[in-house]
């Protein structure tokens, strides 16, 4: 197979922003709006204390809305892009663009399809969103492919160099791709990101989580040679499958062929909603930016254990801490509302909507 002259480039390669799509009144989110939107500012004032912030909005109105909160919060202006998009919901990391970049430099925005994790949820306005900020301008004079695959970005890792990490439950799924083999994903996958290697799971998965085991809940690359992974303990109902990811882990080999550096995040204790629900409080949901490592917590014993272990595969960035209990509720953390864009794309925001 030819080698593709693009390269998904790693989390900790340089970035030009993050993506947030903001919750509003006719998301999921509406009976808690303003304990979210509280995590939604702290995750936006650590990005902007670094890299510039993109935040898609629904209208003008709800526009000036975060404007207020951001400027309360002492968010610096000159670090927000605007972009305005109606959602049916805030995970941008799953409706945001992957952005590969060539061997010139060059960033391609692809926009592949989002269907609601296979159907589980309305998505129709959130496919949508990245073909909609590309006609805006927001990604500058970058190239924008529809691409017609169902990919989750929370389902894929890569160490940008080639290899993918990811779990097959959330990708090669009929509620998805149907009819498509794993080899047709494959290749591509190959042509579309530059993958070289595939590093499929077996097993893996959450209770509580609704993605079909997103690989950004369970385990995650640090550089080329480290993996961190989720762990828990045997009482829990989760151990066999998180045990059996791991002895997965175990025998993967880098391109050199040497077994990865594990390293083991501490188990959360068993969250639960109101209602008894379990919920995927995953310490693996980190977001890698400029000069630091954005860690959600969710005011757990084990939760400054997490923040070290992060710090020591992360040297260089600093370890911030982010509550991100009311995100839990809605099955998701910190990485799933956020997407990364790589220093390549030259951002602007879009003309206030009339």
């Amino acid at each position: 197979m030819p080698r593709s002259p693009f390269r998904l480039p790693p989390e900790w390669a340089a970035q030009s922003a993050v993506m947030l799509t903001w919750p509003h009144g006719e998301t999921d989110w509406a009976d808690d709006l303003d304990a979210v939107e509280g995590v939604y500012v702290r995750i936006a004032h650590g990005i902007a204390a670094r890299e510039a912030v993109l935040i898609v909005c629904q209208t003008n109105a709800h526009r000036a809305h975060v404007s207020g909160l951001l400027d309360r919060a002492e968010v610096p202006r000159q670090r927000v892009v605007w972009a305005t998009s109606p959602s049916n919901d805030t995970w941008a990391r799953d409706h945001g663009p992957l952005t590969v970049i060539d061997a010139a430099g060059t960033a391609r925005i692809l926009d592949f399809r989002f269907n609601g994790w296979g159907g589980k949820l309305k998505a129709g306005c959130d496919d949508r969103i990245t073909g909609t900020l590309h006609a805006q301008g927001v990604f500058g004079p970058a190239k924008h492919s529809k691409v017609d695959l169902v990919l989750e970005g929370g389902a894929v890792e890569t160490d940008g160099e080639g290899t993918l990490l990811a779990t097959l439950s959330s990708v090669v799924t009929e509620t998805r791709n149907p009819g498509l083999s794993l080899e047709a994903i494959e290749r591509r996958l190959a042509k579309l990101l530059g993958i070289d290697r595939f590093l499929w799971l077996r097993h893996g998965g959450l209770s509580g989580d609704d993605t079909d085991g997103h690989i950004d809940t369970l385990a995650r690359f640090a550089d080329p040679a480290t993996i961190l992974h989720v762990s828990c303990a045997p009482q829990d109902p989760d151990y066999p499958e998180i045990t059996a990811m791991i002895r997965e882990l175990e025998g993967f080999r880098t391109p050199d062929g040497r077994p990865y550096r594990l390293v083991a995040l501490p188990a959360p204790v068993d969250h639960r909603d109101v209602d008894g629900r379990r919920l995927a409080a995953s310490y693996a949901n980190f977001l890698i930016i400029d000069g630091a490592v954005l860690v959600p917590v969710y005011g757990d014993p084990a939760d400054d254990a997490a923040v070290r272990t992060i710090s020591g595969c992360f040297p260089g960035r600093r370890a911030v801490p982010i509550d991100c209990r009311p995100l839990i509720r809605q099955n998701g953390s910190l990485h799933c509302v956020t997407m990364q864009l790589p220093a390549a794309l030259s951002l602007r925001s879009a003309p206030v909507p009339a």
